[in-house]
């Protein structure tokens, strides 16, 4: 499975983006995707993730970001609203093989980098 990574940038404090990340490769493997972010001298923290049946979110980012996935596509998305300072980092997207599970981990993305400027 590959993933890859596409939507990052500059944005002011109050915009939005939109992440995307297609899935190519042995996709019938995957049952749970997600996002990941990093920021400088932090470890990578799970932002959100999309199960079959459920979604998931860090308190942080709820009511602000949505996670929806386009299976006929294998594409999964984090529309991001009402972005702040904080919400600066590397995203990374992630697939997960296990069904059910919250964190998937098993294929990695490249990452994207956000910035969003006060």
């Amino acid at each position: 499975v590959q993933l890859q990574a596409s939507g990052g940038g500059l944005v002011q404090a109050g915009g939005s983006l939109r992440l995307s990340c297609a899935a190519s490769g042995s996709v019938f493997r995957i049952n749970s995707m997600g996002w990941y972010r990093q920021a400088p001298g932090k470890q990578r923290e799970l932002v959100a993730s999309i199960t079959m049946v459920a979604t998931n979110y860090a308190n942080s980012v709820k009511g602000r970001f949505t996670i929806s996935r386009d299976t006929a596509k294998s594409t999964v998305y984090l529309q991001m609203n009402s972005l702040k300072p904080e919400d600066t980092a590397v995203y990374y997207c992630a697939a997960g093989v296990v069904a059910g599970t919250v964190a998937p981990s098993d294929y990695w993305g490249q990452g994207t980098l956000v910035t969003v400027s006060s």
